[in-house]
């Protein structure tokens, strides 16, 4: 026997948030409303919001720590598959996009925070941490954002040549190092300060310049050259 599933379709007219976001807007519905119009379809005893609400407690009912959940955590929820699963990490990542797009297409670089706000942006959902680099061009426009290595910030997995060849693809003529810090601690560790003066020295050679080293977490950032030991 097929199992019947629970269609917003079914539902009274003013309770489908389809026919709500068109009369009243996107901005009225709830969270687990807008995840409902993304899942579709429930189960035999659950609506599509029921499977919404469930996700959004999985997420602590919180949206960043929603996008922190990989499609298999997704999956947890009873009448989640893959497919849905998958359309909500998808939805979940353009929003991610969009935020940092105001930057990295248009905007120069005027500072620190500028960076730290895109980063925190990239950055938030990471449960590991990441070193990336952002090269700049000669409008102090980031031209392009590569992550160099996971799990950890060495000089054998973070290396300057890498860095560096890539900066000459990419014509930059600045570089930004960053990377994060999951646990939350902003300070920079021996082996941050030792591969940012090695990295710095190294693009000299080039006419490349390292204008900063930033690290952030959700409770702020640690920029290298406000501190002035860049």
């Amino acid at each position: 026997m097929q199992e019947h599933k629970y269609s917003i379709k079914q539902w009274a007219k003013d309770e489908r948030p389809r026919e709500k976001l068109l009369s009243s807007g996107a901005e009225n519905l709830s969270n687990a409303e807008l995840l409902a119009l993304l899942i579709q379809n429930g189960t035999r005893k659950q609506s599509a919001l029921d499977l919404a609400r469930e996700i959004m407690k999985l997420g602590r009912d919180n949206l960043g720590e929603l996008g922190k959940l990989s499609v298999r955590e997704l999956m947890r929820v009873k009448g989640i598959g893959e497919a849905k699963a998958v359309t909500i990490a998808a939805a979940l990542e353009l929003g991610r996009r969009r935020e940092n797009s105001r930057l990295s297409d248009k905007e120069p670089v005027r500072g620190s925070q500028d960076i730290a706000r895109y980063l925190q942006v990239r950055f938030r959902d990471l449960r590991h941490e990441v070193f990336a680099v952002l090269y700049l061009n000669r409008a102090n426009k980031i031209r392009h954002f590569e992550i160099v290595s996971e799990g950890g910030i060495t000089g054998t997995v973070a290396d300057p040549r890498i860095i560096l060849r890539k900066a000459l693809e990419q014509d930059a003529v600045s570089l930004i190092l960053c990377h994060n810090h999951p646990s939350g601690s902003l300070r920079p560790s021996r082996a941050d300060e030792m591969l940012t003066a090695k990295i710095k020295s190294a693009a000299a050679f080039l006419d490349l310049t390292v204008l900063d080293h930033i690290i952030v977490s959700e409770e702020g950032y640690y920029s290298f050259a406000d501190e002035g030991i860049l």
